[in-house]
């Protein structure tokens, strides 16, 4: 009997070393699928004529030249700077805007309506008033960026203000708190997820209106890299301050979440993910 028990604990062993067995990491899977992406591109993108589309390794050897000419980095500078400023104001009107309309109830009365009506009006028409108002220069290419940006970041806070439960309010009340120290202490850390929601959606946003603002005011940027290689046919070229802006994107969507799990790490504990 104790030989059979041996046995079968021996033969239960594999099966429990193959249900442990840890998943591939998420990082690992990205790069393999960036990898097959790019093989895949590389392939079929030396059949197509150079003047419709482009292929990795002609986008690199064109990034190079860029980068040696030193127009890229100015380029790049040039867009960062309004792209930057109007998205942090963005985040630090919207985030305070947000909190008081979802709090009190006479703020989203008066504010709600003119908040959903810009978040649902296309801003882009606004750009040629815009530039009537503030000219060409930065000040409204931040204007631009700052006004994308600014609505997502402002009802998805109103919503996770609306979603905090109840019971954490009359708590509160119960230890007779202030309107502000409930805001403060109770509101801000339950709304903290759909902050970062909001904050992450205004990224792409806001680099899609940094783009526009430099093709509708002063040509500039990379926005002008992409018109002037455009104009001339230069596929190539045209594809680097695009993937630039893609792989900014993913980089700031990637900051973003590291500064959620840094301040919220409750968070990934109570919807039972592993951010690892």
């Amino acid at each position: 009997m104790v030989d059979l028990a041996d046995n079968n604990k021996t033969a239960d062993t594999p099966v429990l070393e193959v249900n442990e067995r840890r998943p591939l990491p998420r990082w690992v899977i990205t790069l393999i699928s960036t990898a097959c992406l790019l093989i895949l591109w590389e392939i079929f993108g030396r059949r197509i004529n150079p003047v419709f589309g482009s292929y990795p390794s002609a986008i690199a050897v064109a990034f190079w030249e860029l980068l040696l000419s030193g127009q890229l980095g100015s380029a790049l500078y040039d867009s960062l700077r309004p792209f930057l400023l109007g998205y942090a104001l963005a985040i630090v009107v919207g985030v305070p805007v947000g909190l008081v309309i979802g709090r009190f109830r006479t703020a989203e009365a008066a504010l709600g309506i003119y908040v959903t009506a810009g978040y649902a009006m296309p801003l882009v028409a606004l750009v040629p008033l815009l530039i009537l108002w503030l000219g060409l220069g930065f000040t409204v290419k931040v204007s631009i960026v700052f006004l994308m940006a600014l609505f997502p970041i402002c009802i998805n806070t109103w919503l996770g203000v609306i979603a905090v439960p109840k019971t954490l309010i009359e708590v509160g009340k119960s230890f007779v708190a202030s309107d502000f120290t409930i805001l403060r202490r109770i509101v801000l850390p339950a709304t903290l997820p759909y902050i970062m929601a909001g904050v992450r959606l205004a990224v792409g946003r806001a680099v899609v209106a940094m783009v526009i603002a430099e093709f509708f005011t002063t040509i500039s940027g990379l926005g002008a890299v992409i018109i002037n290689s455009a104009n001339n046919f230069d596929t190539a070229t045209m594809f680097v301050p695009i993937i630039i802006l893609m792989i900014m994107a993913i980089g700031l969507n990637s900051l973003i979440g590291w500064i959620e799990r840094k301040v919220a790490p409750w968070q990934a504990e109570i919807a039972g993910r592993d951010r690892e």
